[in-house]
């Protein structure tokens, strides 16, 4: 190591004994973690791209620093989603360390990574309370039944209002106005229920009508539309 002239000619100075690191909590218990493979925990990340074009949740289940599992969840560019999948295919295996210095192509995806090495590091993990952590493939538990991400998409413009596209309960087919043109509930469709149903042998039809369902008071609409016409 290279040292300056300058700091060659410091006089000596013993500093005082360091009390050590601070213990963080990491799924049960408070530890000191002072290698990678010292931390573990279930946590998310969620970003955008430099250029806010989109948006990235990413979830980790990381054991003894070695990523168990990842959940990646996009929204708002085409692009990311191809990032993500190579995402899931690059992390699983990596160790925090080796994550956060990974190429995964897109920004939004790097700096969720970067969350959550820092929730992971400094014990804010969703899991820095709970014994033993969570089990692997709690990951894709988030997803729920149906094995999709939980999106909502909304428009609203000052002419026409708002419209209703998406939300939790799946992809909205119709809105149900009353007599002053508000939204009082809506009829939805949940496309991974469906897909299920038709990959299951139902047929097309009869797996939209099991799949479909209604929100609010969907029954005592005056008007009903399509929110995509808009």
């Amino acid at each position: 190591m290279r040292t300056t002239e300058e700091l060659d000619k410091m006089y000596q100075v013993v500093p005082c004994k360091a009390h050590g690191m601070s213990p963080i909590p990491m799924e049960g218990s408070f530890s000191v973690s002072k290698e990678v493979t010292d931390v573990s925990g279930f946590s998310h990340g969620v970003a955008t791209c430099a250029m806010k074009q989109g948006g990235c949740k990413l979830t980790l289940n990381v054991k003894d620093g070695i990523i168990q599992e990842a959940l990646i969840e996009t929204i708002g560019c085409s692009g990311m989603t191809h990032s993500a999948s190579m995402a899931s295919e690059i992390l699983p295996g990596l160790t925090i360390l080796e994550a956060i210095n990974t190429d995964l192509v897109c920004d939004a995806i790097n700096v969720a990574m970067r969350e959550i090495f820092l929730n992971l590091c400094y014990g804010r993990s969703q899991s820095a309370f709970t014994k033993d952590g969570l089990a692997v493939g709690s990951g894709i538990e988030d997803l729920g039944a149906s094995k999709r991400s939980m999106v909502g998409t909304a428009y609203g413009s000052v002419s026409k209002g708002p419209r209703y596209l998406e939300l939790t309960e799946g992809y909205v087919q119709k809105l149900a106005l009353d007599s002053e043109n508000r939204i009082i509930g809506y009829k939805y469709v949940n496309i991974g229920r469906m897909m299920d149903l038709i990959a299951a042998g139902e047929n097309a039809e009869d797996a939209l009508n099991a799949a479909s369902g209604y929100y609010g008071r969907f029954d005592e609409a005056v008007t009903v539309i399509d929110p995509r016409h808009i």
